[in-house]
């Protein structure tokens, strides 16, 4: 019954996206030539709600579906993998015009050709596995 829950929860993010124009590629071309606010409204509206409801967890002491709590655990400080990460993560956004949330959204409505990059973005995620422990953490 968990998993009726989530998949629900994935089409209702899914509608939003869509809906919002933030799957359309036209604004994340938009984004990407500094033309409209759209785009960038969205994502520091995302990142404002995920800051408070990160600081509420934390001071409320919030537990998961299981009753675990729920911990946020401190990363090593390195600015290298940011940079490499992020630049590899906004040239693929750049050229397909979709990240990872748009592009099962976009699927959804039809547009059957980003299933291939789809395709590459588990290719990309299993080859970051494979290589992770090579890697600069």
């Amino acid at each position: 019954m968990k998993a009726v829950k989530f998949i629900l929860i994935g089409i209702l993010f899914g509608i939003i996206l869509y809906k919002s124009e933030a799957a359309s590629w036209y604004r994340i071309y938009e984004m990407f030539q500094f033309r409209s606010f759209h785009m960038y409204g969205m994502i520091g509206t995302a990142l404002a709600t995920a800051i408070i409801l990160v600081q509420i967890i934390k001071r409320k002491q919030v537990k998961d579906s299981n009753g675990m709590p729920i911990v946020f655990l401190d990363k090593d400080k390195s600015i290298t993998r940011y940079l490499a990460g992020g630049t590899i993560f906004g040239l693929g956004w750049a050229l397909t015009g979709a990240c990872p949330g748009p592009m099962f959204a976009l699927i959804g409505s039809g547009y059957w050709t980003l299933g291939i990059v789809l395709l590459f973005a588990i290719l990309g995620t299993w080859i970051y596995g494979v290589l992770r422990n090579k890697l600069p953490h």
